[in-house]
């Protein structure tokens, strides 16, 4: 009797950590697909940001110089969102 109990301890301690990694790279996987996923959504939103203060500065909605300032703050922030999503990579 002890020699069953004993078995079914030691194969559930096997099942766990056989089976714990499985689980874990699956939950990472989903992570890295969220962050992905959003970091995709945050460039499209960055590139519209882009668009718009161009537009703006075609209409005289923006100086030059705020244009200038606008367009390379805005450029910075979509490189970096490019940089991050190329690391996922």
């Amino acid at each position: 009797m002890e020699y069953a109990i004993a078995l079914v301890v030691l194969a559930a301690v096997v099942l766990v950590i056989v089976v714990r990694p499985l689980l874990g790279s699956a939950g990472e996987a989903d992570r890295t697909a969220e962050l992905r996923a959003e970091l995709e959504a945050a460039k499209e939103a960055k590139y519209r940001e882009i668009r718009d203060a161009e537009l703006d500065f075609r209409t005289g909605k923006l100086s030059q110089e705020d244009f200038r300032r606008t367009d390379r703050e805005l450029r910075t922030q979509a490189i970096e969102i490019l940089r991050r999503l190329d690391e996922l990579d």
